[in-house]
């Protein structure tokens, strides 16, 4: 069915579209969903839910959005841009890591800490943007005109969808925060984190008493002694003695998994238990939002407490990656969470092995290490053209368009390198393709104008091959833990392109120059007339 008669201002149909009632139904459901179904039922389907009512209310929000900053704009295209930006940005975060940490960070600086999870069954409420077409091709039919129905829903509808979408599920990774003696019985606080700092909110406990061999919750007698508890005054406890033996000391090194004891009342400290920063750098790409720098992953404070035999055991607050005990015995182990609830976070709840990784455990890191490799060998390929001579029949623009690549292939190298790796692995799909548009372009070049020999093809190819594999030994050693540091593994695999760049250059020798113009040759002379 065809539009209504044209109009300048595409405002009214977009308004309408906001305003239908399934439209208004599911602005109501994400709103009651977020805030009160998803506290009271948590799990897969008020998760569901939230999906599938944004689906709906995005793309007429959207739409409303950009007809507004641009009244000309047909209420056509702003409803196909909606529906398209609302379907791929939705496929992007459900999909990929990064992009949900993108969104994530979007999120909480307009919202307040939020989070925002990859989960690709989520795409599922995909077929709900049907719906939403649905309700388009309904609500065109009766744009709003009347200039009271459109300041009611430009005043009412426009702020509260607004507010809806950019509401999220509150963030709930565990933190292991707070670690305390009560009543000759040890306890730990877990409270919630985001990125590189943790909540306000009181952490929940759980007690042990049998020195942290196992844990169960508070009493209601012990819960309201622990309610409240927030440390020293000074901030949290980062030093503490055995009251046995007074000059056995332990103390946290800020910003580390590390513990120094002293044996002389705290004169002099030496090692007592620690991960490596490269353990570290490792631990910070299997956890989620560790923060910038790791800072969630890093001691938060300690407590001792003496078993009444001598012996004393010292309970350690590592923030994301739990706790950690001294045993009776002297023998450290680290516990992960005490808290059962905490069961769908990685690894179960318990620490993985530090220093020691596999693919699985690293989110989308083996895609985005497959496209760094991908690239660099595409480049291979692109340097090896650009070095091939070209005919004056090419023009002069395919050694421009091939130089182009280079500097998008680095870009997102430039990306990893530095950590931003929100955007690094869409930088890296796009690079990827389109060094191998460029590659197809010169191949056609250099093989339909010049007639460049089979063998130019088998050698740059036999580079690529061999840059791809060159560079796969660091960046699969990087997704196992070794190298640990992102930075070394990039320079690695940059400095694997080199036997690769080598070859390439030499295949270019292979397209042989033009043969020069001489000047032009008189026609033969004519024969005798017959």
């Amino acid at each position: 069915m065809s539009d209504p008669a044209p109009h300048r201002d595409g405002a009214p149909a977009t308004l309408a579209w906001l305003g239908h009632p399934a439209t208004v139904a599911a602005l109501v459901l994400l709103v009651v969903n977020d805030h009160l179904l998803k506290a009271a039922f948590p799990g897969p389907l008020t998760g569901k839910l939230s999906d599938v009512a944004g689906l709906v209310l995005a793309p007429p929000l959207v739409a409303v959005l950009l007809t507004l900053l641009a009244p000309r704009l047909p209420a056509r295209t702003a409803v196909a841009v909606g529906l398209g930006l609302v379907a791929a940005g939705f496929t992007a975060v459900k999909s990929s890591g990064y992009a949900a940490a993108g969104a994530s960070a979007l999120w909480s600086a307009v919202s307040g800490p939020s989070l925002v999870r990859a989960d690709r069954t989520d795409l599922l409420a995909l077929p709900a943007l049907a719906l939403a077409g649905w309700t388009w091709s309904r609500s065109r039919r009766e744009p709003v005109r009347r200039r009271s129905a459109r300041l009611v829903r430009l005043l009412v509808l426009l702020p509260a969808a607004t507010l809806a979408v950019a509401a999220t599920s509150a963030v709930h990774y565990p933190d292991a925060v707070r670690a305390a003696v009560l009543d000759e019985r040890l306890a730990a606080g877990i409270g919630h984190s985001y990125a590189d700092r943790a909540f306000d909110s009181a952490p929940s406990w759980r007690v042990s008493d049998d020195a942290g061999a196992t844990w169960r919750d508070p009493t209601r007698g012990e819960a309201e002694a622990l309610k409240g508890r927030k440390g020293s005054a000074a901030g949290p406890v980062s030093r503490g003695c055995s009251t046995a033996t007074p000059t056995r000391c332990y103390r946290l090194i800020p910003g580390r998994l590390a513990v120094q004891q002293s044996d002389d009342a705290g004169r002099s400290w030496r090692p007592a238990w620690a991960a490596t920063e490269a353990q570290r750098a490792v631990l910070r790409r299997q956890y989620p939002d560790p923060g910038p720098r790791g800072e969630r992953i890093a001691a938060q404070e300690l407590t001792v407490w003496d078993n009444g035999d001598g012996r004393h055991v010292v309970l350690v607050a590592n923030g994301r990656d739990g706790f950690a005990i001294r045993r009776p015995d002297g023998t450290w182990e680290r516990l992960g969470f005490v808290d059962a609830r905490v069961g769908g976070y990685p690894f179960g709840g318990r620490p993985p092995a530090l220093g020691r990784s596999t693919p699985a455990d690293r989110g989308d890191d083996p895609l985005l290490a497959l496209l760094v490799g991908l690239t660099l060998a595409a480049l291979v390929l692109a340097v090896s053209a650009v070095r091939a001579r070209l005919p004056a029949g090419a023009g002069p623009w395919l050694p421009s368009v091939l130089a182009v690549p280079a500097v998008v292939a680095w870009a997102p190298l430039a990306m990893v390198w530095t950590r931003e790796l929100v955007i690094a692995e869409l930088g890296l799909v796009a690079s990827l393709v389109f060094l191998f548009g460029v590659l197809l372009l010169s191949a056609w070049a250099l093989g339909g104008l010049r007639g460049a020999r089979g063998r130019w093809a088998l050698e740059v190819l036999l580079a690529a091959a061999l840059t791809l594999a060159l560079t796969a030994l660091p960046l699969v050693g990087w997704l196992y833990g070794r190298p640990a540091y992102t930075r070394t593994a990039l320079l690695l695999a940059v400095a694997a392109t080199v036997p690769g760049l080598l070859l390439g250059w030499r295949a270019a020798r292979l397209v042989g120059a033009p043969a020069p113009a001489g000047p032009p040759q008189p026609p033969p002379p004519a024969g005798p007339p017959r």
